[in-house]
């Protein structure tokens, strides 16, 4: 319904600026007729300032009509979108809540192991949660730029996506690091490069994370690509395998947070050799 109405809004305010630019079109060229024909003004100068301001006032009509009602649809969306983020917090802290009781009461083990997995799939929910709250406050530019130690940052992450991939193997090979980023945005990079590590990788998927000369680099063994498909990969939406799960924007989410914090960003990958993605955080550095 709401993408329904966006479209209806931008159709809309297509009619009007094409209507406004004809118009316009015809006032200058009418008044031009005017103050030459009729008035007997052949001063090109005269003629030129009155074409300019006409113009000018007109272009401030454009303006108003396609700014006005983009600026509410947007206004719209943004409080539709803090409205549902605050209402999504209860129900996972509600199935939190209940689930910490439901532990108390249920010992067997295939409760147990139901409950392990309702569980992770609120920490999964959880995620996701803290990944819609950092997009709304992107799109703001409301970032929250930090010292802090990507060593740290990468054991936090794995705690998180290790419990995801029981059967994966890892291996991490680091040495200290400090960075000044936006290190939310960074978190989702590191998720979103071991996802895709593990996610193409066989079910046996070996992940190495290696940690040094200020570059980071996450390796799989898996599939890996060919020339082709390396040139899409940061296409939004683009997938190399459709039976994979995912909406293929996590490799465009890296990309730009690497374009916008000046990481070099390098993909190395060989069909069935798997995939190394290294980024140069010797650049990673704040900057407007």
């Amino acid at each position: 319904m709401c993408a329904d109405s966006g479209i209806d809004l931008f159709r809309n305010v297509e009619i009007a600026l094409i209507t406004l630019h004809v118009m316009s079109v015809a006032i200058i060229v009418g008044s031009i007729y005017v103050v030459y024909e009729i008035l007997e003004v052949h001063q090109w100068g005269i003629i030129a300032l009155l074409a300019l301001i006409i113009g000018v006032g007109m272009g401030k009509a454009v303006s108003k009509v396609a700014m006005e009602p983009l600026k509410e649809y947007f206004k719209h969306l943004d409080r539709f979108s803090k409205e549902t983020l605050h209402e999504l917090n209860l129900p996972i802290n509600t199935i939190t809540a209940n689930l910490s009781m439901l532990r108390k009461t249920h010992e067997d083990e295939k409760s147990i192991k139901r409950l392990e997995r309702i569980e992770m799939a609120t920490v999964m929910l959880k995620e996701r949660y803290n990944e819609l709250d950092y997009l709304i406050k992107k799109q703001m530019e409301k970032e929250s730029i930090e010292t802090f130690e990507i060593r740290d940052l990468i054991y936090e992450r794995l705690s998180f996506l290790k419990p995801l991939y029981p059967h994966a193997q890892w291996e991490i090979i680091d040495e200290p690091c400090l960075v000044t980023l936006d290190r939310k945005g960074f978190a989702k990079v590191i998720d979103n490069l071991v996802d895709n590590g593990v996610k193409y990788s066989p079910s046996s998927a070996s992940i190495t994370i290696l940690l040094n000369d200020n570059k980071l680099s996450i390796r799989d063994e898996g599939v890996g690509m060919d020339e082709m498909t390396l040139v899409r990969i940061f296409d939004r939406y683009y997938q190399s395998d459709s039976t994979m799960a995912g909406y293929g924007i996590g490799l465009g989410l890296v990309k730009r947070y690497c374009d916008r914090y000046k990481i070099g960003l390098h993909v190395h990958s060989q069909l069935g050799e798997g995939t190394c993605v290294t980024l140069e955080l010797n650049r990673g550095k704040h900057g407007k």
